[in-house]
């Protein structure tokens, strides 16, 4: 199989406009580093413990933030009661066959800040046989829907009223990719997978918007739910020290079991891999993900993630990952029981019978156990913790 060469921007982070609440951080550990190195005695053997690492400390060496900083919206327009920002041509963020890229905000005046990565498919390989099957305009996905989570109506969202940073999804990436590929080799480039450039523009843009929240909700919708986990980090660097509840619906992560070389594949040609810690065994997923996932709850525990998905979901299973139903169920009950007995207190799940696709962009009044989805959500974001219970339909069985 032949991978194209990955033409990308420097690496390096040119912190060029950042947020005054990412400043003032910097500025507060700067001023840290100025009293330890001034207090004390002059001997150099340190009697505490070492400063504990930032989390994500590894991501962020390997370069996943290597893009904040870097790009500014070349205009942005008032559209009802939100604003949409368009980012120009040329090294930054771009849709897949290079449209301009653009995202929105709606600022509501709360202290919670919900940040929405829309999905759309996914591309791997077109010039192989493989698939290319993924949404390719921002502008399409514009403005910010009113149905679901994103209703205005406390009657249809438990999180109306919220102030939201809406990211479409268009770089067939999963919202992490970064390369660009000329796919019929005739010298020139026709795909522009620019998932991270984008989904750092829109941080950025975020911590402009929304210097200060209280609470971050990180939600993403298949794609954009598996680009939650990718997101998650940078989200985490952008708010430090911010409480982030995580809404995951249809993609935490699977991928194909007993299948390295396949899964290896798409990661190199996504060129995604600063994403898995290179310290840690066997945090690429071959099949479950509950090594990535114990790992990032680990990182920062102001983290809380909710998971939810259709049973045998035929559309991640099935069309995307050639999973038998039973196959796709088996992974998503155990990876989820897995990472619900190692984070008890911050991770719940809500897993509904049949092969649908997705929750949050519609009707919230599915009910499992006699629970709706607009319940649970309510439960996790707006109720002690005793109130937000897992909830399961009967799993498939074996003949």
């Amino acid at each position: 199989m032949k991978i194209p060469n990955i033409t990308t921007t420097s690496a390096v982070v040119i912190l060029k406009k950042l947020s005054s609440t990412f400043q003032g951080v910097l500025a507060v550990g700067f001023a840290l580093v100025l009293a330890a190195c001034s207090s004390g005695s002059n001997n150099d053997n340190n009697d505490g413990p070492p400063p504990a690492a930032a989390p994500f400390q590894e991501l962020i060496d390997q370069g996943v933030t290597r893009y904040m900083g870097v790009y500014s919206p070349s205009t942005t327009a008032q559209v009802g009661d939100s604003i949409e920002y368009t980012f120009g041509v040329g090294e930054g963020p771009l849709c897949l066959y290079g449209e301009p890229y653009t995202m929105a905000t709606r600022n509501s005046g709360s202290d919670d800040l919900l940040i929405f990565l829309q999905g759309g498919g996914a591309c791997w390989f077109p010039n192989s046989g493989g698939l290319c099957a993924a949404s390719s305009s921002a502008a399409g996905q514009l403005p910010i829907p009113i149905n679901g989570l994103l209703s205005p109506d406390p009657s249809k969202s438990p999180l109306a009223g919220t102030s939201a940073v809406y990211v479409p999804y268009c770089d067939g990436g999963l919202h992490a990719s970064d390369a660009d590929y000329d796919s019929n080799d005739d010298g020139n480039i026709d795909l522009y997978h620019r998932g991270l450039h984008n989904l750092t523009a829109s941080l950025d843009v975020a911590m402009g918007v929304f210097p200060a929240p209280s609470r971050v909700i990180l939600a993403g919708v298949s794609g954009g739910a598996y680009g939650a986990l990718f997101a998650l980090p940078l989200v985490s660097q952008a708010y430090p020290g911010v409480p982030i509840d995580v809404l995951n619906d249809s993609g935490i992560g699977i991928t194909r079991p007993n299948d390295p070389v396949f899964n290896q594949a798409v990661v190199e040609y996504w060129n995604i891999e600063d994403f898995f810690p290179a310290s840690v065994p066997n945090v690429m997923p071959e099949g479950s993900p509950t090594t990535l996932l114990n790992w990032q709850l680990k990182q920062d525990t102001n983290i809380r993630m909710g998971m939810f998905s259709y049973a045998q979901d035929s559309t991640i299973g099935t069309f995307f990952l050639g999973l038998d139903p039973s196959v796709f169920e088996g992974l998503l009950r155990s990876t989820v029981a897995d990472v619900e007995t190692a984070n008890e207190q911050r991770v719940r799940s809500f897993i509904a019978d049949g092969g649908s696709h997705t929750f949050l962009g519609g009707d919230l009044s599915l009910s499992v156990e006699g629970v709706t989805l607009y319940d649970w959500v309510d439960a996790m974001i707006n109720e002690p913790l005793e109130n937000w219970e897992s909830v399961s339909g009967a799993p498939i069985r074996d003949e």
